[in-house]
């Protein structure tokens, strides 16, 4: 199933001895659309410190209650690296996260999680994240960001090749890969009360720093394709009527 990702903002972490505090904000990268981090403001527990939590330690998201549930302590979570939450988190500072937690790094290797597209509970294949934060130590690149935070790219204005079509709503969420499948776009300014949605690898360019994304077909495609309604989950069978609609193939196939 597939889940709005704001849903997620607000929601309270309960590590296995208490709880940790509640979702702020959510790290994506923008090369696969893979969600890497949850920002997490500690409240008072940690006079408001910001954390990340990978979706490795996620251990199941209670959709109806806002509660997730984390497979750290109190303790490693604050003993982790520090983050700044006003800068941008270098690849640097991703490989001391993930050397910490012993996780492996997600980039370099094809797939949204390494040689996975979906997250695994077993790690085995997976070379350790200190051996490999040191084997690629020379392709880490201080400027080298990839992360972008959901909440400043829903807003975005989405431009087909020819003129504007709407803007960022929100995103939907695959939590078995922790990949965003799809961006939800209001066309309300064009088409009265009307929500599409496209996936991003449909996205031709994004311009970050004038918040503008750029999708690969024009305005006529765009306004005749399946219209989304938010209030109904969605099927399987409007995903396959959307991908045909646009020629594309399923990310279930293996796109």
């Amino acid at each position: 199933m597939l889940h709005r990702l704001k849903k997620l903002h607000g929601m309270t972490l309960a590590a296995t001895d208490g709880e940790i505090g509640k979702v702020k904000d959510i790290y994506f990268d923008d090369v696969s659309w893979g969600v890497r981090y949850l920002v997490v403001d500690t409240g008072n527990w940690l006079s408001n410190r910001k954390v990340l939590i990978s979706p490795r330690a996620l251990r199941g998201v209670d959709w109806e209650n806002d509660k997730i549930r984390v497979a750290l302590t109190q303790q490693q979570v604050k003993d982790s690296p520090d983050i700044d939450d006003d800068q941008p988190v270098s690849r640097q500072k991703e490989a001391e996260f993930h050397t910490y937690y012993d996780y492996p790094l997600y980039w370099g290797e094809g797939f949204t999680w390494g040689p996975y597209p979906v997250l695994q509970d077993d790690a085995a294949g997976y070379v350790g994240a200190a051996e490999l934060a040191e084997r690629e130590r020379y392709k880490i690149q201080s400027g080298d960001h990839h992360l972008r935070s959901a909440s400043e790219v829903s807003g975005y204005h989405v431009r087909a090749t020819d003129e504007a079509v709407g803007h960022i709503e929100d995103f939907l969420l695959d939590e078995d890969a922790w990949a965003i499948r799809y961006a939800v776009i209001d066309t309300a300014k064009w088409w009265v009360g009307r929500h599409i949605i496209v996936r991003p690898q449909w996205v031709s360019r994004v311009e970050w720093s004038d918040h503008t994304v750029t999708l690969d077909v024009d305005r006529a495609m765009v306004e005749a394709s399946p219209e989304y309604d938010p209030a109904i989950v969605l099927s399987r069978d409007y995903e396959s009527r959307l991908h045909a609609y646009y020629k594309r193939a399923p990310y279930w196939d293996g796109e």
